[in-house]
């Protein structure tokens, strides 16, 4: 569904001024917390305007944030470096953490683009998505999706991942997972009680050969 520029405008505003302030909050609380203790050169992939990254690095300043992604925004608050979707432009190795929020449900094989982000994490891919279980979950996150994104040009295929989808995702990228928080506190009440659920998580995965 195509959206004319006021409307998009009207769309971005909105969620901003009921969700994305203390969503950006929320997810760098979950994101420091999951990220292993002590310095490190973090990637950011599918970064958006970097602001998760700003707030990560506020509560963990002696963590240094890159991103990368397929659709570099006018206004950033990180470096980005642009990549095609499929290769990261970055040698094995070159991160001691990847982090990826909300990005993999935005693709068609996120067991692909979580095997790069392994390839160029030392340490850990941190990712935080959906999880596609409880009654009328998938409409619920398309909901959520596309207020969210839409307004941004936001590619919106809506591949949510049931939890067994997940491990076998985790299985292919080479992957296995430590830690993981369901309890995000993303929404306000009575938001939360239609899509916070069990809908979200935050996961800690160590890339198998690293091991």
């Amino acid at each position: 569904m195509s959206i004319a520029s006021p409307a998009k405008q009207a769309l971005n505003a909105m969620h901003g001024a009921l969700i994305f302030g203390r969503r950006v909050e929320a997810l760098a609380d979950a994101l420091a917390a999951s990220i292993l203790p002590g310095p490190g050169r973090v990637l950011d992939l599918g970064c958006g305007d970097g602001q998760v990254a700003v707030a990560l690095m506020a509560r963990r300043p002696e963590l240094r944030i890159e991103g990368v992604d397929v659709l570099v925004r006018p206004v950033r608050h990180i470096p980005v470096t642009p990549y095609d979707g499929a290769t990261l432009p970055f040698a094995d190795g070159s991160f001691d953490h990847v982090t990826i929020v909300d990005v993999l449900h935005h693709t068609d094989d996120p067991a692909a683009v979580l095997r790069e982000a392994a390839r160029v994490a030392g340490q850990s891919v941190v990712v935080k998505d959906h999880l596609r279980e409880g009654m009328l979950a998938g409409p619920a996150l398309r909901v959520m999706d596309w207020v969210g994104n839409r307004g941004h040009d936001v590619r919106l295929p809506y591949n949510y991942l049931d939890a067994g989808q997940w491990r076998d995702a985790f299985a292919a990228a080479g992957v296995r997972e430590e830690a993981r928080d369901e309890k995000l506190g993303l929404y306000p009440a009575p938001l939360s009680w239609l899509f916070e659920r069990r809908l979200h998580f935050v996961s800690r995965l160590r890339p198998t050969a690293r091991m």
